[in-house]
């Protein structure tokens, strides 16, 4: 077998979570060296060609050390959800595992690393108009008069949301209205199994020292063009794939909502505020393993040894 790991008889995906600028990349990378797999990308944000520096993509270096999948697998144009990423993500699994005993998968958005470990709910197809009528009332009033009508539609749902994130307010509410039902009750209860073994990784910092990290990060971003390739972007503001921290606070700049001190203050605490969100998500998989990327050694023997765990339960069996 290919895994570095001796003779193994399951394949595997090694998913590794975390907030942003926790030091995702530079880990994976490591780990797929070590243990000879390939990475899957699972940000939302990295799929896009033309969004670059405000998405923190692995350089070209770093995308040269060993081979990544699903980064600049699309344009901002292409209408793309979640469920084409399921279907996708599933099929390069299944191409690395052709070759490979370990396929990693990583990533920030916790919704998409749950659907390829569990499945996506069986939401019915929806009525354009209505979330084009959701997105005109978003752009026009805000996000607290939909949260309202969530909460009145469906409570069950509103109590869990993310009340920070647009596209889940707009994409629940579209649900509901298409089909008079609430949108809670087309999510599955039960998780679907995968022709595969799943071992999951965290990667934590202590909080102080994460925020020094967005910040630093974030001024490197502005520093190499943030901000330019933002005014680039700026014609195609209102599409789903550009309503991300990093780039609205930048908009509203150029729409003379602030100044540009105010844009970068905002960029830097908005991360922050992403980061928190990322891990109040990723904290409540109570199968995800914690380690400071700095403890690599740690974190490594500890994968190898829930592999050999899960061959030797295979032998015994």
């Amino acid at each position: 077998m290919c895994s570095k790991l001796g003779n193994v008889h399951h394949k595997y995906l090694l998913v590794v979570v975390g907030p942003t600028a926790v030091g995702k990349t530079s880990i994976c990378i490591d780990l797929a060296v070590a243990l000879n797999a390939e990475i899957i990308s699972a940000d939302s944000r990295q799929f896009y060609q033309e969004m670059n520096v405000g998405t923190a993509k692995p350089s070209i270096d770093e995308l040269s050390q060993v081979p990544h999948h699903l980064i600049n697998s699309l344009s901002i144009h292409d209408d793309y959800n979640i469920v084409s990423f399921e279907k996708d993500a599933l099929a390069m699994i299944d191409t690395v595992h052709q070759e490979k005993d370990i396929a990693i998968l990583t990533g920030g958005s916790g919704l998409y690393v749950k659907t390829v470990c569990e499945g996506i709910d069986d939401v019915p197809k929806t009525d354009e108009k209505i979330r084009e009528e959701l997105n005109q009332r978003f752009e026009a009033e805000g996000l607290s008069n939909l949260l309202e009508e969530l909460k009145n539609l469906d409570p069950v749902y509103f109590k869990k949301v993310d009340r920070h994130n647009p596209q889940r307010i707009i994409r629940a509410l579209e649900v509901c209205l298409t089909t008079g039902q609430p949108f809670s009750s087309f999510l599955r209860e039960k998780k679907i199994q995968r022709p595969f073994k799943i071992i999951k990784v965290g990667l934590e910092r202590e909080r102080s020292e994460l925020y020094q990290r967005i910040d630093e990060r974030m001024d490197q971003m502005i520093n190499i063009g943030l901000f330019e390739e933002a005014k680039k972007l700026y014609p195609f503001k209102k599409l789903n794939a550009l309503q991300t921290v990093g780039y609205k606070e930048i908009f509203d700049f150029m729409d003379g909502v602030y100044d540009e001190s105010e844009a970068v203050r905002l960029l830097k605490r908005n991360s922050r505020r992403y980061a928190k969100r990322q891990f109040t998500w990723f904290k409540k998989d109570d199968s995800i393993q914690w380690f400071h990327p700095d403890n690599f050694e740690e974190m490594l023997n500890w994968i190898r040894t829930e592999i050999l765990n899960t061959e030797n339960i295979h032998h015994s069996d």
